[in-house]
């Protein structure tokens, strides 16, 4: 950064000599310095643009260049009287729409939170452009560029180049002000210098404009100024660095208030214009109800996209919160519930007054499952873990509750079901080996089953989980594979 700035010193200062020799020298040797010195930084421009890959400046200044050789060779050599209409306004005119276009991708690069479509900001963003430029193109031909065009309608086509010229960098500037706000991307050194070009190109571009409607034939050297300046400062951008920096919770809340008033404030402004001009007498021309028309259109195309992109952003939202509720009760390794989700279950079940059907919660500790994980890595032990589970879940209905408790405990809560039934049943279902890997895992389980036949306020989850504990414990005492089932939890835990 120190660097560049020793840089952008050493052009202000060459800059401040050269227009200094431009005013007070003769006016041959003034102006050649004046083209001169454009030509050598819009070239300069364009060679370090090249380099970095940035196609649109590229051609910008491409453009430029072309056509301050043009205006060189048609104004001092061929002697062309103003306003020319050689190749050199169309390459001047063209040089603010590419720089627009650098300007709008810049702006659709995405946030990382961004969650919208890549081609909807670009959509956005090009609508919001449009809508900025339609609205400032009727406020400025109701107020000034009417006029301006009567007077070039007896002055040559030269003249429309003049005039667009100076107001497309004008569109520009206001572009780049209001992309500032609400894209971090364009917030960058870079457009900074793009934008006090535009400044200096569209006030020389409207002082020459001036002249011109004046029927000047030949334009001070001071009013170049602006136009010496611009290439120098596209110079300055292409060698700005650019820095991502991170705004603050504030600057982001504004910026994001600003984003969804970008096409609305420049269009009401203009609306109040327009109604104050036809109010006072004025009468609109085809000219402004087309072109407000297809303002007004845009701007409803722009909230449909904005409507669209709410809906989407709900449901994206909805989904989330979802996908967090289930990770928030979900084991991770074996998708089923985890300890939480079993014991809000479990007491949701305990607090109903009126059962008919006996609640069976069971208890399984996986035996021979540390033989796994020391013996083959817990890569494998991992794949036995969610085998069981899913073991587990295909042999109890969908209605019911599997929970991986704890490292290779799991518990399973059955309202309604014949405790020894399910026992045998769990039983049966995980003693068939495990596959993993060509590899055959024995594992069995030890099942201990508490049960409750009637609601009792005095019996919580942690009396039925104990009571299931216990029972699994005493089955682990009789050997591997058994099942114990007690009928209350309470004589177990006394």
């Amino acid at each position: 950064m120190k660097r560049f700035w020793v840089v952008a010193g050493c052009v202000g200062t060459f800059m401040a000599l050269a227009i200094l020799v431009a005013i007070t020298a003769p006016r041959q040797v003034g102006t050649a310095v004046d083209k001169l010195v454009q030509l050598g930084f819009a070239v300069a421009a364009l060679v370090v643009y090249a380099r970095r890959r940035d196609g649109w400046m590229t051609a910008a200044m491409a453009s430029l260049a072309t056509g301050l050789s043009a205006w060189i060779w048609g104004q001092q050599i061929l002697g062309v009287q103003l306003p020319s209409t050689t190749i050199a306004p169309i390459g001047f005119t063209l040089v603010p729409y590419l720089c627009l276009a650098a300007v709008v991708v810049k702006a659709q690069r995405r946030r990382k939170d961004d969650q919208l479509p890549n081609y909807r900001s670009r959509t956005v963003v090009v609508l919001d452009g449009l809508i900025v430029i339609g609205s400032l193109f009727v406020l400025t031909w109701v107020s000034a560029l009417e006029s301006l065009t009567r007077k070039w309608a007896t002055g040559g086509l030269g003249f429309a180049t003049v005039v667009v010229h100076p107001a497309s960098y004008l569109v520009l500037l206001v572009t780049i002000v209001v992309l500032s706000w609400t894209h971090l991307s364009v917030r960058q050194w870079p457009m900074l210098f793009i934008a006090l070009a535009g400044v200096a190109q569209s006030w020389s571009g409207w002082v020459f404009a001036y002249y011109i409607s004046q029927g000047a034939l030949a334009i001070p050297t001071s009013a170049d100024i602006g136009f010496m300046l611009c290439p120098a400062l596209f110079f300055l951008s292409a060698l700005a660095p650019a820095r991502d920096h991170e705004p603050t919770p504030g600057r982001m809340r504004m910026a994001d208030m600003l984003h969804l008033l970008v096409p609305y404030l420049p269009l009401a402004i203009t609306s109040l214009f327009v109604v104050w001009n036809t109010a006072t007498g004025g009468r609109l021309k085809p000219v402004e109800i087309y072109v407000g028309f297809a303002v007004v259109g845009l701007v409803i195309v722009r909230q449909l996209l904005t409507l669209m992109d709410n809906v989407r952003l709900v449901d994206q939202l909805r989904v989330s919160r979802e996908q967090l509720r289930h990770e928030a009760t979900h084991d991770p390794l074996t998708g089923v519930a985890n300890r939480s989700l079993f014991r809000e279950r479990l007491e949701r079940a305990l607090a109903v007054r009126d059962r008919t059907r006996p609640l069976v919660l069971l208890f399984i500790d996986v035996d021979g499952f540390k033989a796994v994980n020391d013996n083959n890595g817990h890569a494998e032990g991992d794949i036995v873990l969610r085998n069981v589970a899913a073991r587990l879940k295909n042999s109890v209905r969908a209605e019911d509750t599997v929970a991986r408790l704890g490292g290779d405990e799991f518990g399973v809560l059955v309202d309604g079901g014949d405790a020894d039934e399910l026992g045998a049943r769990l039983r049966d279902a995980l003693a068939p080996p495990h596959e993993v890997h060509g590899r055959a895992y024995r594992v069995h389980a030890s099942i201990g089953v508490a049960q409750r036949f009637s609601h009792d306020p005095a019996v919580t989850a942690d009396d039925l989980l104990g009571a299931a504990d216990a029972a699994m414990y005493a089955a682990k005492r009789r050997g591997s594979g058994a099942v114990v089932v007690h009928g209350s939890p309470l004589p177990e835990m006394t």
